[in-house]
Parts: C-alpha cells; sequence; structure tokens
C-alpha cells in the first residue's frame, strides 16, 4: 500500500507532510539560526546549523542536529521579513529577520509528536551561508504578501508565482538515458501522492517517461520509467475532475506507481494517447466485460474485483479523498466463534451504511422538508480522507498530523474497538463509513501500535495501544483472514452485486438511488459542479477544499443492475432421475384431446394438481452472461453445457458442472435471434442479417454462412436432420406462409407437429406430413418472443413482448395459465427432465424453471 511504501520514519526529516495538505515547497537554503529568547551572546554561542525551506504558505527551518525541532513558521502569522544587522550580528553577514505572532515546532528529536504551537510574538534571525539576501528574500517578501489576501486570491497570486518560477525551469537533458531517444513532449505536472502535491516537468520520449521535479524533495533528481515497463494505463479524474494520469509499472522500475495530475485535461489526454502510440509499450489491459465474466465465474476473487471496480471508478491508494471503498461485511463483532454459515453475521448488503438503521433513518428523513435543494439525507461520506486516516494513523501517523494541523484527534475518539467502530457506525447521527481495502489484505499490521508514537490516554486511563479486536479473532492476521474468507464466501457471493448497485451502478445516483435511501451532498458527485467554470477564486478554492476534505462519490460505472456472481449452489441433475413428473403422461394427441374435452368436475386429479403448482412459479436458478437480451438457450445433448445467444451479437458457451464461461463469440455485427445444436459439434446461429450461420464448438471458428431469407432470420431448428428457419419475412423454410413475420417455432422430435409464433401474437400449429394448419390462437398483445412444445405434446409454453409467460392446451388451443414477469423472456429451451426449462430474458438473465415443482 501507498502508505507503507512512503512511510518517513526512515528518511529525512523534513518531509512534505510538515506542510499544509497541498503546500508546496520551492527550494532551500543553507543558513545558521539564532534562538530566539536568549541573548546575542547565548544566541551566537548556540547557533543552529540547518536549511531554510521556502513553501508556498510557509518558511520552514529545519536543524541538521536531530536534537533540535524543525521550525515552522506559517506566513500568515507573521509580521515582517527584512534584512538586518545590529549589536554583535554587525559582524554577521546577510542575516535575514522574521517577526511572527506563532511558530510551530515539529519533530523534536526526530520523534513524531503533536506539533507545539508556541503563540507568542517572536524575533527569529538567520544568516545566509552561501546565498545572498537579494536571492531569498524578495521571493519570501512576495510570498509573505500572498498571505495576507482572501484565500481564493491567496490561491491566485500563488498560482502566478509558481507559473512564473517554473517556467523557467527546463528539462535537464542531461539526465536522458539514450543520446538517441527522441522527444516526443514536454509538459508541466503534479506528482500526488496521499495529501502531497509535487510540481515538475514531464518529458515523454521514445523509449521512456520522466518526471523531473521543481524542489529537491524527492529520492531521485530525476524519475525515469522505460516504456516497456509500463503495465497499466488510467486516466483518473482528481478534485472532480479529469486531469489525472496513473501508470502502474512492472518488477523492473523504481516505483510501482506513479501518479501525475496535469493542468488540463487536454493536456494530460495528449500524454496519455503519445504512450499508448509508443511501439514498446506492452499494457495488461483487460475490458470490463472481460473481469465481470471472470469474476462472475469464479476465476478472480470478490476482493479482487471489488478493487478493480475502485480503479475503473478513479479511486486510488495515492488520493486519499478517493481511497479505494470497501463494505462492512461482517456485523457480529461480540459472539465467542464466527459461523461464516450463520447469515446472520453477515450486514445486509442490499442497503447503504445510513439505512441499516431504520430507526436513524427515519430521524434523518424527518428533516428532509427544511432541507434547501438539491435534497440530501447523509450530510458526512462513506469515504473521505479523515475516515481513511482514522483506520490508518497506527502506521501513517505524520499523514494524520498532516490532515489534522498537527494534532491527533482524542484518545476516545481513534480508532480503538472494532465492536464501537461498527456500533457508532449503525447509530451515530453522521457516522457513515465504509471500510478500506486493507481490513480484507496483508496481516493487519494497521490494528497494532509500535509504541513508537503516543496517541495519548482514554478517559480511563488507558493508553490508545492496539485496536481491541472482536472475541472471535486472536491476532489481526487471524481477524483479517477471517473477515476475507466472509468477504469470499457464497453467502456474501449471492449478495455483493447489491453494494455495487450502491457504490458504482444504477442506485448510486438519481431516483433509484432515492429509492435505495442512498442519497450524499451534491458536491460528492462527479459533474455536479464545473469547477473550471467558476471564475470567483474565493469560490472556487472554498469548493476545492470541500470536495478534498468530504470525500468523492466514485464516478458511476453501471446504469442497470450488476449480474449477480454464480455460487456454489447446485444445479440439478439433469441427466440423473428425479421425482416423477406430476403432469399425466401420455404420448397420442387423441389422449390430449379427450382429457382437454372434460368437464371441469371431471378433470384428471394429477392434471389439475399440476396446473396448481403452477401458481407457485418462481425462478429456480439464474446466471447472468450478456449484456443485452438473450434471445435463445440451448442445453447441449450431453447436459453440461448451456449455449445462448442474444442481441449484443454474442454466442456464448457456459459449463454447468464447472460454473465457468467457456465461449463468448461475437458472430456477427447485428443482432442474434436463435441458435440450435447440431450432434454436439456444430451451433446453428440466426440472425437479423438475414444469415445462418453454421459455429464449430470443436475447432472454435464459422465453419459457413447461409443467407436464408429477405428479412432477419427469428428462429433456426434441427429435426429430422432437417433445417427450419423462420423468418420476418412470414416465412418458414420449408415454405409455410404467414400472415406476419414469424419470429420463433419449436418442432416435436417425431418431426411431426410444429407450432410458430408471429409478430402480432399469434400462435400457430402446424402438421408436417401435410404441411397444413391445425389451430390458431392470439397470444399474446405484441409480439409472441418463443414458443416451446411440451415433451408430450400436450401443450405449448409461450412468453411474448407483454412480458407474460402462458400454459397453452395444444388441442383447444386454450389458455390454462399465465404469469406476469419482471423480464420479458425471449427464448426457452427444453432440458433433459421433462419438466425443465431454460429461459433468457431481457435482464440479461438465463433462468431454470422447474415446472413440476412449481419454482
Amino acid at each position: 500500500m501507498t502508505f507503507l511504501e512512503t512511510d518517513t520514519l526512515g528518511q529525512e526529516r523534513f518531509s512534505l507532510l510538515l506542510l499544509d495538505p497541498g503546500e508546496i515547497y520551492f527550494e532551500d537554503f543553507s543558513v545558521y539560526y539564532y534562538p530566539a529568547g536568549l541573548s546575542q551572546h547565548q544566541a551566537l554561542d548556540k547557533k543552529q546549523r540547518g536549511h531554510l525551506k521556502l513553501c508556498s504558505k510557509s518558511i520552514v527551518f529545519v536543524p541538521k542536529e536531530i536534537q533540535f525541532p524543525i521550525i515552522k513558521f506559517p506566513l500568515k502569522f507573521v509580521h515582517n521579513i527584512e534584512e538586518w544587522s545590529g549589536g554583535l550580528f554587525s559582524k554577521v553577514e546577510r542575516i535575514i529577520k522574521i517577526v511572527t505572532d506563532q511558530t510551530v515546532e515539529m519533530k523534536e528529536k526526530n520523534i513524531i509528536a503533536p506539533f507545539v504551537f508556541r503563540k507568542l510574538e517572536t524575533q527569529h534571525l538567520f544568516s545566509l551561508n552561501y546565498a545572498a539576501v537579494d536571492d531569498c528574500l524578495p521571493q519570501m517578501c512576495q510570498l509573505h504578501r500572498a498571505s495576507t489576501l482572501h484565500p481564493g486570491d491567496q490561491q491566485a497570486m500563488l498560482n502566478a508565482i509558481m507559473l512564473s518560477r517554473q517556467s523557467r525551469v527546463k528539462f535537464n537533458t542531461s539526465w536522458l538515458e539514450d543520446i538517441y531517444e527522441k522527444i516526443i513532449l514536454e509538459v508541466r505536472g503534479d506528482r500526488i501522492t496521499p495529501l502531497v502535491t509535487n510540481p515538475g516537468r514531464v518529458m515523454l520520449t521514445s523509449s521512456r517517461l520522466y518526471f523531473q521535479p521543481f524542489s529537491n524533495i524527492d529520492k531521485w533528481p530525476v524519475l525515469k520509467l522505460r516504456i516497456k515497463d509500463i503495465r497499466r494505463l488510467i486516466c483518473r479524474r482528481f478534485l472532480l475532475r479529469q486531469l489525472g494520469l496513473e501508470i502502474y509499472c512492472g518488477d523492473c522500475a523504481p516505483v510501482s506507481h506513479l501518479y501525475i495530475a496535469f493542468h488540463t485535461v487536454e493536456t494530460r489526454n495528449q500524454v496519455y494517447e503519445e504512450i499508448l502510440n509508443l511501439p514498446g509499450l506492452n499494457l495488461e489491459e483487460a475490458n470490463q466485460e472481460d473481469m465481470t465474466l471472470k469474476w462472475q465465474s469464479g476465476v478472480i476473487s470478490n476482493c479482487d474485483y471489488l478493487l478493480y471496480l475502485n480503479s475503473l471508478a478513479d479511486r486510488s491508494f495515492n488520493d486519499l479523498s478517493q481511497y479505494p471503498v470497501m463494505p462492512w461485511i461482517i456485523q457480529d463483532y461480540t459472539s465467542s466463534q464466527l459461523d461464516l454459515q450463520d447469515e446472520s453475521v453477515y450486514r445486509d448488503l442490499s442497503k447503504p451504511i445510513g439505512a441499516l438503521n431504520p430507526d436513524r433513518l427515519a430521524r434523518i428523513k424527518e428533516r428532509l422538508p427544511d432541507l434547501p435543494e438539491p435534497k440530501f439525507l447523509y450530510g458526512s461520506h462513506y469515504s473521505t480522507p479523515g475516515y481513511v486516516l482514522f483506520y490508518l494513523a497506527r502506521i501513517a501517523p505524520e499523514y494524520v498530523l498532516c490532515l489534522q494541523n498537527g494534532k491527533f484527534d482524542h484518545p476516545d475518539r481513534m480508532f480503538n474497538n472494532l465492536y464501537e467502530t461498527f456500533s457508532n457506525v449503525l447509530t451515530g447521527a453522521s457516522d457513515f463509513k465504509e471500510l478500506i481495502p486493507e481490513f480484507y489484505m496483508g496481516s493487519g499490521d494497521f490494528l497494532l501500535h509500535r509504541g513508537i508514537i503516543n496517541f495519548g490516554f482514554r478517559n480511563d486511563g488507558r493508553p490508545v495501544g492496539d485496536v481491541e479486536l472482536p472475541p472471535w479473532a486472536s491476532s489481526p492476521s487471524e481477524f483479517v483472514s477471517s473477515l476475507r474468507k466472509a468477504l469470499e464466501s457464497d453467502i456474501v457471493s449471492r449478495q455483493i452485486h447489491r453494494w455495487i448497485d450502491l457504490i458504482f451502478g444504477y442506485q448510486q445516483r438519481g431516483e433509484e438511488a432515492e429509492k435505495a435511501d442512498n442519497v450524499f451532498y451534491y458536491l460528492t458527485y462527479e459533474g455536479a459542479i464545473d469547477l473550471d467554470s467558476i471564475k470567483d477564486a474565493s469560490e472556487r478554492t472554498s469548493l476545492e477544499t470541500q470536495i478534498m476534505e468530504f470525500g468523492q462519490t466514485p464516478k458511476q460505472l453501471f446504469k442497470t443492475p450488476h449480474p449477480q456472481r454464480f455460487t456454489c449452489q447446485s444445479i440439478p441433475a439433469l441427466v440423473s432421475s428425479l421425482p416423477s413428473p406430476q403432469l399425466v403422461e401420455t404420448s397420442h394427441i387423441s389422449e390430449v384431446h379427450e382429457s382437454a374435452t372434460e368437464q371441469p368436475g371431471q378433470s384428471d386429479p394429477a392434471s389439475q394438481k399440476a396446473i396448481t403448482d403452477l401458481n407457485k412459479l418462481t425462478c429456480y436458478l439464474q446466471y447472468t452472461l450478456h449484456k443485452d437480451a438473450v434471445t435463445e438457450v440451448r442445453l447441449s445433448p450431453d447436459g453440461r453445457s448451456v449455449f445462448s445467444v442474444s442481441k449484443d451479437s454474442f454466442l456464448k458457451m457456459y459449463s454447468l458442472e464447472d460454473q465457468v464461461q467457456l465461449r463468448s463469440v461475437n458472430m456477427s455485427l447485428m443482432a442474434l435471434s436463435s441458435c440450435e445444436v447440431i450432434e454436439e459439434k456444430t451451433i446453428v446461429v440466426g440472425c437479423w442479417d438475414n444469415k445462418v450461420y453454421f459455429y464449430s464448438i470443436e475447432y472454435g471458428r464459422v465453419l459457413d454462412t447461409l443467407c436464408a431469407h429477405d428479412d432477419a432470420v427469428s428462429c433456426v431448428r434441427w429435426k429430422g436432420n432437417r433445417l427450419f428457419t423462420a423468418s420476418w419475412d412470414s416465412t418458414v423454410k420449408s415454405q409455410l406462409d404467414h400472415d406476419e413475420g414469424v419470429t420463433c417455432m419449436d418442432i416435436d422430435d417425431s418431426c411431426s407437429l410444429m407450432c410458430t409464433g408471429s409478430k402480432d401474437g399469434h400462435i400457430t400449429v402446424w402438421d408436417l406430413t401435410s404441411y397444413y394448419t391445425l389451430s390458431t390462437v392470439s397470444a399474446h398483445v405484441g409480439s409472441v418472443n418463443t414458443c416451446l412444445l411440451s415433451l408430450d405434446k400436450r401443450r405449448i409454453y409461450s412468453c411474448g413482448a407483454d412480458s407474460l409467460l402462458k400454459v397453452i392446451d395444444v388441442e383447444t388451443m386454450t389458455e390454462i395459465f399465465a404469469k406476469d414477469l419482471v423480464h420479458q423472456i425471449h427464448c426457452m429451451s427444453k432440458l433433459s427432465v421433462a419438466t425443465l426449462l431454460l429461459s433468457g430474458d431481457s435482464g440479461g438473465h438465463l433462468c431454470v424453471w422447474d415446472m413440476d415443482k412449481g419454482q
């Protein structure tokens, strides 16, 4: 993690973390410091050698000897800066005097501790060892003048000062690694690390990316990254503007990642595109669909997938205002044992933190009428810089001091106990924080207090120590391991997509967010305000500060419900024995006729029971494979794989045994309408481009293409070694004419009976021995999406544009059952067991229906 990689305990005493967040360090001067409050003789005897650091909002003296504290002079408290001489100091040349009302002492004896604020008017003298007074005094005075302005005007003047200074600095080409490198571009950019901005120059050549900081604070005078070492290149949102570029590197690079914020989106995009065009670049790219499918199939873990989504949504370990966010999973922090098979120990992932406690939510909603527009539920966010450092204070104390103006939080308000923290998250009036990745990865060192830092004493007299773990965890490593197991459990896997909907998906904003009680302050959302359009410098600075401190909602990644992960839930044994179906088994149409024409009081009890059970019909299993409506789904002859086609133009093959996707083939530029399995090795696919495709499973390619109709092919069937195709041109080949476009068809195994559905909602039954129409019925309002003959040829299962699933008696063509569904079913397929159906719907889901059990 970034915090561990930038640990400052072993580095030089001065750090950019000793400055205000975002403050810029310019340069330093070798000086002697004559301590204030002493006589001139004593001051001369006890002078301290060190460096005077010139920064945008302060001047910092760093003594060479570590027993003396670093002294910071905030410019807003400084009265005067001038050249001075007098008394015994008249023999000392090049003296600068600083008169101030307040000084800040830091890191005395190199110990990280709360800053000491000296609020007393004092006079401080420094003698320059090498530089002339004219080299530094005008710069100090200019920065001092800026500190007297209002925040917006001050920032505008500082920007002008920085631009003037930085424009005079060009990239030192002597640092180029190879004389044959071709320089492609040179621009200004800021290196971003948590709470720190370090400006410099970015140079891109034909083989390397260079970053040369304007100051001398970095470990490298020039950071060099070979293009061939770059593994990932991600455009980032920085302070709600698309200015960032994060670069991840391989093991041979000097740094694992580099985050640069540019001054305009055009510059950022230019650098990004130029890097992409370099011939030596070898990125490890994975598109969103591939990653989602890998996650669904269990190839990558829940944790890795959430980290991937965080990265995709501009969350970075280098930006505390957009630090990766992870969910609270466990809600039991009191039991001695943690039973991960018990659903009651898990948090409800379908609700945001603020809605987990209904009483608190009700109190929050009571104040909504009094709020101005745009209204919001939660006045604080689930991820802010303060919350991140709340969890990481023990391993990142200097970051805490930087963010909190040199102070640690009150000992009783620190992260001391897991149970207390989660309880406050559930009941606190303004505490809605989620977790961070460190809770699910690593050894849990952030929960331990190494004894180096004194965080103070709690009200009960105990010093702040290790975080108190729940009884079921004996060590931080066991605690993190248990949370990771919980995150990867089947119970969480079945629900985690609901949390993704809240944080990254369709319930993040808008009407769906309101329904889900998931509305935050408007400034946290991307696009809520255009900072570049704000001309008032004070207003813009104020908004930037709010954005940085309050936190930012991740970029919205999904506009529709996120697919569910495939879990280890057992799938019915499709080729093994199951309890006998409750439907009456008959093999002749005449028997169907006799049963259907009986009076209601004389109906067969078993048949009546089957129809009654259908009223309990619910989805048995569900998988999401496609991005658009599934138009056809077929089971392989051995019952081990499912083939599906969709309007997204993909043919997909899914293993029911291994629960992984085996094939994903883009067949055409247009929607695919239907598919059929021929002799286990070939898939016939119908397409809206009027063609039929023959795809080889064995060789993984299209073997042949047939232009079959004058309009879109709507259905294909293979029966009795004959291929039947239906089309919107109102024909079924072999030459069965319809009044409207044919949308679907099904043929019985003996190739004697066929049913077809059309755009006008009619279902027609055909006798294939004579090619005559047996009967027709108006079944749906709108087109018929799919129709299917039962194995006993007694019933037709149909679904239409009206979202109804219907069961129709073949002989009488009367409707005997109807069920209203959430999504339109576009295709159905019979499984090896007589009463199991496989369907695909407009939401992209594959569902298994048990018509016997009514589920």
